[in-house]
């Protein structure tokens, strides 16, 4: 049974003896990542390896165990606006820069970037709002016909 595709999940721990489970062409890519807390976004399938991005790093990995992880609809590079609570913190715009399973909260926690500086606090999807509509249309059901676009000097031709 295949597990409905885009899902999301991190490698808290190595997920098997060796590195028979890693394609070949990413080993470097994958042992620099994994094991930890980043949540990767898994996104398809080609019957060998699943394909995982972060950010603008991709992988492949055989079928092995990970930790699922719930998404909260953000994603690595989303443009995000912080939500103020009192006066407590600042409200800016920025962009998803990372994203964190924190096993203890129980949810991910994102890593934000204004510009080119990282900002040090982490925090929640409850703490921003996406400023991006992700809503998909879903593909139409009637054939529509191509119209014709002729060009003027030949429909002036037809008039003559």
């Amino acid at each position: 049974m295949r597990p409905s595709l885009p899902d999301y999940g991190c490698f808290p721990r190595w997920p098997e003896n060796g590195q028979g489970f890693i394609h070949p062409q990413d080993v470097q890519i994958v042992t620099r990542r994994i094991p930890s807390e980043r949540v990767f976004r898994r996104e398809s399938f080609d019957g060998t390896y699943y394909h995982y991005r972060y950010g603008q790093v991709r992988f492949r990995l055989k079928p092995c165990l990970w930790l699922q992880v719930e998404s909260d609809g953000l994603d690595i590079g989303d443009p995000v606006e912080t939500v103020g609570v009192g006066m407590e913190r600042e409200l800016f715009i920025g962009e998803v820069f990372g994203m964190y399973f924190v096993r203890r909260k129980g949810c991910i926690l994102y890593r934000l970037r204004r510009g080119d500086v990282v900002v040090p606090n982490l925090f929640t999807a409850d703490s921003m709002r996406l400023l991006l509509d992700k809503s998909r249309i879903r593909p139409g059901e009637i054939a529509h016909p191509t119209p014709n676009v002729y060009d003027r000097s030949e429909r002036m031709k037809g008039l003559l």
